[in-house]
């Protein structure tokens, strides 16, 4: 058994590596009651500015899990920070006892800091790193990454940021692009979208900023007013479909 959380694809693809059938959290989190009992249970999630997702979070505050064996494989882009210890003692603050956590470095899709054409031509030997967690989640190791240096001071710098930088009222819609097509209606997990006069609005300023409504929009009509690095490049992983996703997203 193994839950995950995807925006452009990273995620459930590991996830797809280690189980046929993953389960999204998202729609999980549309239960009531959330008790899972398998010999071993897996989740894979990405890590945003060296912490977990804050549908990660919620879905960890309310899930119930009887095993022998948990495990959290963790995806990022550039550096993982603190990740890995810190998704382990927010567990443990729930009485989720994690007993192995990894981190795997797969494509960026941070707009707001990295050009997606360059991260996508960086080979990050993903399936090596994966078969090494593979065989060792076989094996039933046990290990809690401890951050370096490095990670410790650029989640430092991380926390220092304003609390409304990666909110909903930092995502904007180009009008003039938009086609209300309505997709990105279809892939936030929060819902977050509709259309009006046939052009697409938020909500409000809640937000994941998972980014999958500016990375699956296909026109590029929705962007970060953090400014992209490269407004006209976008990420999804070759290897999903967008069925998988909206499938895993939409409410």
């Amino acid at each position: 058994m193994i839950f995950y959380f995807t925006a452009t694809g990273n995620c459930l693809y590991i996830a797809k590596q280690l189980d046929q059938h993953p389960i999204s959290i998202v729609q999980e989190l549309k239960k009531t009651e959330l008790s899972y009992k398998d010999e071993t249970i897996g989740i894979v999630a990405p890590v945003y500015g060296g912490e977990l997702p804050k549908i990660v979070r919620r879905f960890l505050d309310k899930a119930k899990f009887k095993t022998e064996y948990l495990y959290l494989i963790l995806t990022y882009g550039m550096n993982d920070s603190v990740a890995g210890e810190w998704a382990y003692y927010y567990a443990k603050s729930q009485k989720v006892h994690l007993g192995y956590v990894h981190t795997l470095q797969m494509v960026d899709n941070y707009i707001p800091s990295f050009d997606m054409n360059e991260q996508k031509a960086i080979d990050k030997k993903i399936d090596l790193q994966l078969k090494h967690i593979k065989d060792e989640i076989h094996e039933r190791k046990h290990y809690i990454p401890v951050p370096t240096q490095k990670g410790r001071e650029l989640y430092e710098m991380a926390s220092r940021r304003p609390d409304n930088v990666n909110d909903g009222s930092q995502i904007t819609v180009n009008e003039d692009k938009c086609i209300g097509c309505g997709m990105c209606t279809l892939v936030c997990p929060i819902g977050n979208f509709n259309l009006q006069d046939k052009k697409a609005k938020r909500k409000s300023n809640q937000c994941e900023f998972c980014l999958a409504c500016a990375h699956h929009c296909p026109r590029k009509a929705i962007y970060t007013s953090l400014s992209d690095k490269n407004p006209e490049a976008r990420f999804i992983n070759e290897n999903i479909k967008i069925s998988e996703i909206i499938k895993a997203n939409q409410q």
